[in-house]
């Protein structure tokens, strides 16, 4: 027994000089696996908090108001949806380079904080599963993952919560979102998704996504969705635009 925990520490030793970890926050070295951020970094972030749009959860400024201008004027396809944090200057360094850079292990990181926030809600709408956004298969290959997967895998592991990669997939290949205004994005993402099956056996659904912005994407794939036999869709965010 013992000789076999020196082993596992002697491999996790191993692993953290070969494969260091970074902070999702500065990039720099937290120097453990088991530390996913730098405490220093943690105390620099902001969180998505009440008031926040009842529909799509971005931070609004005033008490008073239910909904975000986006969600007031626009019908969306989903049900509801939550983030954790605002789309600031620090997330959007941050997963660019999750997506960019390789930073993979980022993934744990934005996994444990949309559980500790987001947890009771996601278990609440009990899902039947998690369905990650997909990338297009070119996108795909030159990224070599897919991020928004990694967060729902870490998710559906620690809260027991299937993950479905086979039955939605992106059709088209579409132009960078935050290129192109509003009117633009819905036009963009028209028949960018579809799915494999169909009859969509599954009744409820949270979509996974790193970036919400308009939420075009969101009603895209989940339209798509209840086309084919889906009943309610849901989604959780990484982070989120701010409201008005």
């Amino acid at each position: 027994m013992e000789q076999n925990r020196n082993g596992i520490q002697a491999f996790a030793r191993l692993s953290n000089l070969i494969y260091p970890r970074r902070c999702p926050i500065c990039d720099g070295l937290t120097g453990s696996h088991k530390i996913l951020a730098c405490g220093e970094c943690r105390q620099r972030l902001v969180y998505v908090r009440e008031p926040a749009c009842k529909k799509c959860g971005k931070p609004l400024e005033k008490e008073e108001t239910e909904y975000c201008a986006d969600c007031g004027r626009r019908k969306h396809s989903y049900i509801r949806g939550k983030a954790v944090f605002p789309y600031d200057r620090l997330l959007r360094a941050s997963v660019a380079r999750f997506k960019y850079r390789n930073r993979r292990e980022y993934a744990d990181f934005y996994a444990e904080e949309l559980i500790k926030s987001c947890g009771t809600a996601l278990l609440s709408w009990e899902p039947d599963a998690l369905i990650p956004i997909p990338l297009h298969k070119s996108r795909m290959r030159k990224r070599g993952f897919n991020q928004a997967e990694l967060v729902a895998r870490r998710i559906g592991k620690s809260l027991g919560i299937p993950v479905e990669t086979g039955l939605l997939f992106r059709a088209k290949r579409t132009s960078p979102q935050k290129e192109l205004s509003d009117a633009q994005r819905r036009s963009n993402l028209k028949n960018a998704f579809q799915v494999r099956k169909n009859d969509v056996k599954l009744r409820k659904i949270v979509l996974i996504d790193d970036i919400y912005t308009t939420g075009s994407t969101i009603d895209a794939a989940a339209g798509v969705l209840l086309e084919h036999g889906a009943e309610k869709v849901y989604f959780l965010a990484i982070c989120i635009g701010r409201g008005f």
